[in-house]
């Protein structure tokens, strides 16, 4: 089952990339996990920084979500630029005063930010249209959030904001009816 997953997370890759984006700009960046101790290494960065989080618990689930996992599709925002929409959902009235008056913060383990609403639904987008994809195949899969974050801090992934859809072809499905460890 491995070389299949290999193969669905790339056909994964593909429908991210190709989802619709905002003014049909791509600023994604995407990055296919096969190996073995690359999911491990993610897993173990996440299990070393639950005890910091006020979602330990999650931290660990999501942890051992990755490490029974035979392949991951990370998906990320590569570079911070607006969509020139002036929408106003970022809480500024247009574009360029979002712009210039963006001031990052950087998180442990998480983002940069604030960003783009309208970049943040291309992400989504493609997130979107990488799970479908993985459905169609009968592939398990879940977008998760924490593992983005760990891929982005061991530098595996770039983007200033990144999320992750592990899969795995099993008999029954890892990613649902998931136990939360209790302390």
């Amino acid at each position: 089952m491995k070389e299949t997953s290999e193969i669905a997370i790339k056909l994964m890759a593909a429908s991210a990339r190709t989802a619709p984006k905002a003014g049909g700009k791509d600023f994604l960046e995407i990055a296919v996990i096969t190996e073995d101790e690359d999911l491990k290494r993610i897993a173990d960065a996440m299990k070393d920084y639950a005890p910091k989080s006020t979602n330990e618990a999650f931290w660990l689930r999501d942890a051992s979500n990755i490490e029974n996992s035979q392949a991951l599709l990370l998906i990320g925002l590569s570079k911070s630029v607006t969509a020139g929409y002036d929408c106003g959902a970022c809480g500024y009235p247009t574009c360029g005063e979002f712009s210039k008056n963006r001031q990052l913060k950087e998180k442990e383990m998480g983002y940069s930010g604030p960003h783009c609403v309208m970049r943040m639904i291309d992400i989504g987008v493609a997130l979107s249209s990488a799970a479908k994809t993985a459905s169609l195949h009968n592939v398990d899969n879940r977008v998760q959030q924490r593992v983005g974050a760990a891929a982005r801090a061991l530098g595996i992934i770039k983007g200033e904001v990144v999320l992750g859809i592990p899969v795995s072809i099993t008999g029954k499905s890892i990613y649902y009816d998931r136990q939360t460890v209790k302390h």
